[in-house]
């Protein structure tokens, strides 16, 4: 595995539990993985999960935290 793709997937790994157990904006999330800005995040959530960050949180977030 390349070293970027390597780093990538850690990055994800730590922005899907930021999501799933916390309610932070989802730009903050990606400041704190590494990504830099929401919209990285995002790609980087289609192109691996087929999912946005949003949605993510819908789908395994605590529920009532963040809405």
């Amino acid at each position: 595995m390349p070293p970027a793709e390597y780093v990538e997937r850690v990055r994800l790994g730590a922005a899907r539990r930021a999501l799933a157990g916390g309610n932070e904006p989802v730009g903050a999330v990606a400041r704190r993985c590494g990504f830099g800005t929401a919209e990285t995040l995002r790609r980087a959530f289609q192109r691996r999960l087929g999912v946005a960050p949003s949605d993510y949180r819908d789908r395994f977030g605590a529920r009532g935290e963040y809405r």
